[in-house]
C-alpha cells in the first residue's frame, strides 16, 4: 500500500528569513504542529512547534536558526516505509518530491486513518510500553520538564503519592506552552516582540518582572495537568485506540488494568513504530476471551504457534487469531475451555479447535490438531473467511496490499 491517496496537495512554505515571531503566530493561525521552511524557493526542511516554543533564540531571529532537514518520499512510497522515516526523522510530516519541487505533504494523522482498517491485527499489549514514568500532582513544572528531558519522553500520567490511580496527563508541550502563555499574557503588548519565553527572558515588554519563568516552573503540575479522557485496556485491539484517540484529540491513551489502574500508556508513535514492524519481529495475533487467559501470557501464546510454524521452514505466518470460550464444567475448580485457532499463512488458512481445562492445554490441543493439518496439506478455501478483494487485504494487513 502506498501513501498516493493521503498526499495533501494544499500546504504552505515559509521563507527561511521569516522572524520566529512570525512563526509562532503561523503556528497559531494554523494549529499545525509543523511548518515547511524554503530557501529561494527550494524546500528546505522543517520547524516544529515544540522548536521554536522551547527555543532559547530570540523571537528577532530567522527561521533559519531553526530548520532541520527531514526525508523526503515520493508519491507512491510504501506506507511501512514513510512510518519508519517519520520515526527516523522525528517528524510527522513528511515532504513528497516531483524531482526537486515539493509537490506535497503526507502527515503522520493521515498515514494512521489509511491504515487503520488495518491495525486491528495487533492489540494495545502488543505496542504499549508498561513501565511508565509518571509525575505526582503536586511536583513542579520544572521537575517535569527535567523529567521529560532525561526520560526523553513527552508524557507524562499523573498519579497521586503511592498509588497506581491516574487522575491526569501532561504532556511536554503542555508545559511548554503554559509558560510561554503566562510569560505572554504578563508583559502585554505584542508578546511575540518582547519575550523569549522559553528562555525564560523578556526584552522590556510592559511590566515584566525578572525571574518570572522560575515562578511560573515552581507551580504544580496539577495546574497544567489534563483529564485522562479515552482511556484504553489492553486487550483492546489498536484500531480501538486510534478511534479513541481520534475522538478526544489525543496524541496518547492511558492504559488502565481491570481495577482502573494505570497499566501502560500508547503513543501515536507506537502506532507507527507498529507499522514498521515485518514477520520478522513480532507475530499479529488476537485473542478473543483474552480474559480466559491464565496459563498463557499473549508472547507465551505467540511462541507456540510460532513454534509450530518453525517446523515448517518455507511457511509464513500472516496473522494468527484464538478464540477462547468457557463451559460450565470444572476439574479441580479449573474451567474446560475450546479454543479455536485460525492460522493465515502463505500456504492457506488453517483452522482447528481444542478443548481442555485450562488455557493452556486447550490451545495445545487446537495446536496440535493445527500441526495435522499442516503436515496432510489440508488447508481451508479463503471464501470460508471473506467474500471479496477488500477482505482479503484486511485479512492479510497492509503489507500485502498493493
Amino acid at each position: 500500500m502506498n501513501v498516493r491517496e493521503i498526499v495533501a496537495d494544499e500546504f504552505e512554505t515559509y521563507d527561511e528569513s521569516t522572524p520566529v515571531s512570525k512563526l509562532r503566530g503561523a503556528f497559531e493561525e494554523t494549529g499545525q504542529q509543523t511548518l515547511l521552511i524554503a530557501r529561494d524557493g527550494a524546500f528546505e526542511g522543517i520547524v516544529t512547534r515544540r522548536d521554536v516554543i522551547s527555543s532559547h533564540q530570540k523571537t528577532s531571529r530567522k527561521a533559519a536558526s531553526l530548520v532541520r532537514p527531514v526525508p523526503t518520499i515520493g508519491r507512491d512510497e510504501d506506507v511501512r516505509e514513510v512510518a519508519r522515516l517519520m520515526i527516523a526523522g522525528d517528524t510527522r510530516v513528511l515532504p513528497v518530491l516531483e524531482g526537486d519541487d515539493l509537490a506535497g505533504v503526507v502527515r503522520a494523522d493521515d498515514l494512521l486513518e489509511q491504515v487503520q482498517p488495518y491495525l486491528s491485527v495487533l492489540a494495545v499489549d502488543d505496542v504499549a510500553t508498561r513501565e511508565v514514568v509518571t509525575v505526582r500532582p503536586d511536583e513542579s513544572l520544572g521537575a517535569a520538564l527535567s523529567t521529560f528531558r532525561t526520560e526523553r519522553i513527552q508524557h507524562l500520567p499523573v498519579t497521586e503519592s503511592g498509588s497506581d490511580g491516574v487522575v491526569g496527563i501532561v504532556s511536554l508541550a503542555d508545559v511548554l506552552e503554559f509558560v510561554t502563555r503566562e510569560l505572554q499574557r504578563s508583559q502585554g503588548g505584542d508578546p511575540a516582540a518582547n519575550v523569549d519565553a522559553a528562555s525564560g527572558g523578556h526584552h522590556g515588554g510592559f511590566g515584566a518582572r525578572e525571574g518570572e519563568s522560575d515562578d511560573l516552573l515552581s507551580l504544580p503540575v496539577r495546574n497544567v495537568m489534563v483529564e485522562t479522557l479515552g482511556t484504553a485496556r489492553a486487550s483492546e485491539t489498536i484500531d480501538e485506540t486510534l478511534a479513541t484517540m481520534v475522538e478526544h484529540g489525543a496524541s496518547s491513551s492511558i492504559v488502565l488494568d481491570e481495577d482502573g489502574n494505570l497499566d501502560g500508556i500508547v503513543t501515536k508513535t507506537d502506532l507507527l513504530e507498529s507499522l514498521t514492524w515485518t514477520d520478522e519481529g513480532r507475530l499479529p495475533i488476537q485473542v478473543y476471551g483474552a480474559d480466559l487467559l491464565t496459563d498463557l501470557s499473549r508472547s507465551e501464546l505467540a511462541d507456540r504457534i510460532e513454534a509450530v510454524a518453525g517446523k515448517y521452514e518455507d511457511m509464513r505466518v500472516l496473522e494468527a487469531k484464538v478464540h477462547l470460550q468457557k463451559h460450565t464444567e470444572q476439574l479441580r475448580g479449573v474451567p474446560l475451555l475450546l479454543a479455536r485457532v485460525r492460522l493465515y499463512t502463505d500456504k492457506g488458512l488453517f483452522v482447528a479447535s481444542g478443548e481442555g481445562y485450562g488455557d493452556g492445554h486447550a490451545v495445545s490441543l487446537a495446536l496440535n490438531a493445527v500441526e495435522r493439518q499442516i503436515l496432510e496439506g489440508k488447508t481451508h478455501a479463503l471464501n470460508e473467511r471473506t467474500g471479496d478483494d477488500a477482505d482479503v487485504a484486511k485479512m492479510y494487513g497492509w503489507w500485502l496490499s498493493e
